[in-house]
């Protein structure tokens, strides 16, 4: 079976594979070599280019197997009948955390006061507490067990929403009545037709004045001229890990917006999130060799 995967300097995490496994390495953002058209099992650099315009040319090709949680790119580019498997749970840690670090930077307005600071200004001001902030997590999967995890210490209420109603958590029908009691909401819906867009004017509207929008999913999902009215009179505030458009072109107007903080899509991008990612392409291959079920396995963009 013939295995090609990115050469990353995390694909030693990947472990030990059958003798029968051949593995061939892509070569990071060039031309890889034309024997990636003989690929069974590709471990897909999703973005990649030189990489996804080449699935059409691969005949033996059926399983792909990704390094993120999200697939949304990679999806509208799959040959018929090749199995998609996501990351999901391999990036759990650094996305939470940098949820985490996102409510509180805001919380504590550390982007205004480092603002203050170039400026050689010492303005001192009260600043909200996290602890009694209701927080709702839009997109209650494993990411979002685990921002729980790490907020439940501060002494918040969660309000959990997901795609289907289960013990504990909210159905997504039910978030026009649950937005106007949240002071911050975390985003981290997977981007399917169903999920762009979701955030439009009508729904931002209903935030409470002075709310926080933690964006850590798509910035698809959130209408961007509505998000940019509602920053600029001072309504809500944000922190965006992703944007609509993407990467945000310089002179866009979301960049001056008050009370945003905008990150380029890492929050997800730390050494151990790859290696974990690599582990499970490992097992993956494993499980595959021994003709067991994948992992992961994505249906319907989840």
């Amino acid at each position: 079976m013939r295995l090609w995967l990115p050469d990353s300097v995390s694909r030693d995490a990947v472990g030990e594979l059958p003798a029968d496994v051949v593995v061939g390495l892509i070569p990071r953002g060039a031309e890889p070599p034309r024997e990636i058209l003989e690929a069974e099992f590709l471990v897909a650099p999703v973005g990649d280019r030189h990489v996804l315009g080449l699935l059409p040319q691969m005949p033996g090709l059926r399983v792909i197997q990704t390094l993120s949680a999200g697939v949304d790119r990679l999806l509208p580019v799959v040959p018929s009948g090749v199995t998609v498997c996501d990351a999901s749970g391999s990036r759990d840690v650094p996305v939470a955390e940098w949820v985490l670090a996102a409510i509180l930077a805001a919380q504590k307005m550390l982007p205004e006061i480092r603002d203050r600071q170039r400026e050689h200004r010492w303005e001192s001001h009260s600043t909200p507490e996290l602890a009694g902030s209701t927080v709702l997590i839009l997109g209650y999967g494993s990411i979002g067990a685990a921002v729980e995890e790490r907020l439940t210490p501060f002494g918040v209420e969660l309000i959990r929403v997901a795609r289907r109603a289960r013990p504990g958590v909210h159905p997504q029908e039910q978030l026009e009545g649950l937005l106007p009691r949240a002071d911050i909401v975390v985003v981290l819906l997977p981007l399917t037709p169903a999920t762009t867009g979701m955030l439009d004017e009508r729904l931002l509207s209903l935030l409470a004045p002075g709310a926080l929008l933690v964006n850590a999913a798509r910035g698809q999902i959130v209408d961007t001229r509505a998000l940019l009215a509602l920053l600029q009179s001072g309504r809500v505030r944000a922190v965006l890990d992703v944007t609509d458009p993407e990467p945000l072109p310089p002179e866009h107007p979301l960049w001056d917006a008050p009370g945003v903080l905008i990150t380029p899509h890492l929050a997800g991008d730390t050494l151990a999130g790859e290696r974990r990612a690599f582990e499970l392409v490992g097992e993956q291959v494993r499980r595959y060799m021994r003709r067991e079920p994948l992992a992961n396995v994505v249906a319907h963009g989840y």
